[in-house]
């Protein structure tokens, strides 16, 4: 708050005091201006002590068991204010000897009011501030929180892309010599894939049509390093095409697919993946088969489902919106994705 519109509100206090105490002091018969002279004076003053206290809870809030610190501090205004007013009052209305003696009968009732509108002031001061630092101090809280997270989410992704970026450059190593236009076009699809990465945060929320058309750029590269072995097949129901979900978060599943589904079998192995919509909700399911016999998929589907069940929830504040069953020699993933309101 500004000083001068904290000057305001402290004026606009003590005019407001200022009306109440001409009325009580009406009935004296002193006359209505010297009533009003006495509360406005009276009451400016206060504001001005008030003021200056005000002014220095700015830069001290003292504790609650400091609170006698404030109790003499108050009392101390008060005392001078009261004192003022009774020097200003002989100068002001000099002469008028029975106002005056009503003034010096009055002084020990003037300095209570003064003490308890001085601590009533101080008090709502106080709070005040005091609930602006708590606010101050959660909005710092939160926006701590939403830094650890963002870089918690970028971390993640940068994890997932190392050792994908270089197994395409030993393909492409491999292909140069016996294949190089194999070469040159998994070049070409690694840079188109790697821009698209580049331009999504972790927290963008992209149309799942978007979202497969980058997941595409990611198979065409995966197929030229496993050639037939690798078969895919998308399948979106419309309505889905049109919901939203994480940018780049399908293709560290796919990837886990293809490794725990090409890996661990031997000749032609199909990754599925399907999208429907139910409850407002966008649901994924990717298939993939594996060999009983040998790698066990629970004991190891990966670093990318782990990081995508924790990128989800720190999204999300959820822990269901990743799940994992198998079926007869197949691994399923499925995948959540509440639509907002």
């Amino acid at each position: 708050m500004s000083p001068f519109r904290l000057i305001l509100i402290y004026l606009g206090w003590a005019l407001l005091w200022a009306v109440v105490q001409t009325l009580v002091l009406l009935p004296t018969g002193f006359g209505a201006t010297n009533a009003a002279t006495d509360a406005l004076l009276t009451n400016l003053l206060l504001a001005a002590g008030s003021y200056a206290m005000g002014t220095g809870l700015r830069y001290y809030q003292p504790s609650i068991r400091q609170g006698v610190f404030l109790l003499g501090w108050s009392l101390g205004l008060a005392g001078i204010s009261i004192a003022l007013f009774y020097w200003l009052a002989g100068k002001l209305f000099e002469g008028e000897a029975a106002y005056l003696a009503f003034v010096d009968k009055t002084l020990a009732v003037r300095l209570a009011f003064a003490w308890l509108m001085i601590l009533l002031i101080l008090l709502l001061t106080w709070l005040w501030f005091y609930t602006r630092e708590l606010r101050e101090a959660d909005e710092r809280k939160a926006a701590t929180e939403k830094l650890a997270r963002e870089a918690e989410l970028l971390n993640l992704r940068q994890q997932l892309q190392p050792h994908f970026l270089f197994n395409s450059l030993n393909s492409i190593s491999a292909l140069a010599g016996s294949r190089p236009e194999q070469a040159r076009k998994m070049i070409q699809q690694l840079a188109d894939f790697l821009r698209g990465t580049l331009r999504k945060d972790s927290q963008q929320q992209v149309p799942l049509a978007d979202e497969l058309h980058h997941l595409q750029l990611y198979l065409e590269i995966e197929k030229v390093r496993f050639g037939h072995r690798l078969q895919t097949e998308i399948a979106a129901q419309e309505p889905s095409m049109a919901m939203r979900l994480p940018a780049l978060l399908l293709q560290p599943v796919m990837e886990n697919a293809i490794k725990f589904g090409l890996y661990d079998t031997v000749g032609d192995t199909m990754i599925k993946l399907s999208a429907s919509t139910a409850d407002n909700t966008l649901l994924i399911r990717i298939e993939n088969p594996y060999d009983a016999g040998s790698l066990q998929p629970q004991q190891g589907t990966g670093f990318g489902l782990d990081s995508i069940r924790r990128r989800l929830y720190l999204l999300y504040a959820r822990q269901d919106l990743l799940t994992t069953e198998q079926q007869d020699h197949t691994f399923i993933t499925h995948i959540k994705i509440p639509q907002s309101a």
